[in-house]
């Protein structure tokens, strides 16, 4: 499989140990130049993520943006088109987790933070990148939703289970509208991924259940019939199948990546 002579577009790219950097670097390793793309505030993350990916021979390239505000949005995609190139694949990979797994705990401001970066910066995002995927004659749009966005999981805010139902909508109907423009969408739903999010969703399980670390990964492994927590490099071989030929006829879908997971479904 080879995506060579494709530029694509990875949001929430600068920890080292995330989804977005996993995806970047696995997309790049195929032959596809990719914009890394974060927040500001991550610049030196960002540019260290973009370096590794050029030092290993791929073309990569450091662009902020801030996915909650709809200008900053349009500049970064218009940067990466000139620097690098029409973009044709677009990984919405950028998210936030806040709040109080207790419904009646959440602000109205905690509420309005999550739907704009995890449901409206995914729409700002598409939509910005949609018009030049319609020039090209198609592309590929993956979100990342999570298992939150099929079912309700014991312990995670009420507005990050919204949001990430919310993204599953947009996935469906984005492909619904663009498919004639054979422009595919697809959301992806990580379970339990060995992330920089990992630690807090065990500290979660630690409050909650009066457990040590050590017991509360024993517990998260529990509910995963195949007995293990993934790496964000197994998401990262997931997207690159379904950005690239192989995965061709696949739009409108939710993949699980949860080893089986399927709590509140």
């Amino acid at each position: 499989m080879s995506l060579e002579g494709k530029t694509a577009i990875v949001t929430g790219a600068s920890h080292p140990r995330g989804m977005g950097a996993a995806v970047a670097a696995k997309l790049a390793g195929l032959g596809a130049t990719v914009a890394l793309v974060d927040l500001e505030s991550t610049a030196d993350e960002l540019a260290e993520r973009a370096a590794g990916i050029v030092a290993s021979g791929g073309r990569a390239g450091a662009v902020h943006a801030d996915a909650t505000d709809g200008d900053s949005v349009q500049s970064c995609v218009a940067t990466v088109v000139e620097q690098l190139g029409p973009p044709e694949i677009l990984v919405n990979n950028a998210g936030v987790g806040i709040g109080s797994h207790q419904l009646l705990e959440n602000s109205e401001e905690i509420w309005s933070q999550t739907l704009a970066v995890n449901l409206m910066g995914v729409n700002r995002f598409s939509c910005a990148v949609i018009p030049h995927m319609q020039a090209a004659g198609g592309g590929v749009i993956v979100n990342n939703s999570s298992m939150s966005g099929l079912g309700a999981i014991a312990g995670i805010p009420p507005p990050y289970t919204a949001s990430k139902h919310a993204v599953i909508g947009l996935t469906k109907a984005i492909a619904l509208e663009f498919g004639p423009d054979n422009i595919r969408c697809v959301a992806i739903c990580p379970g339990s991924v060995r992330t920089q999010l990992h630690a807090r969703v065990m500290e979660m399980h630690m409050d909650m259940h009066g457990l040590s670390y050590e017991e509360a990964e024993e517990l998260e492994v529990s509910f995963i019939p195949l007995g293990y927590s993934c790496e964000p490099e197994e998401v990262a071989g997931v997207v690159a199948f379904l950005v690239g030929p192989e995965g061709r006829y696949l739009t409108g879908v939710s993949i699980p990546i949860a080893g089986g997971m399927a709590p509140g479904l």
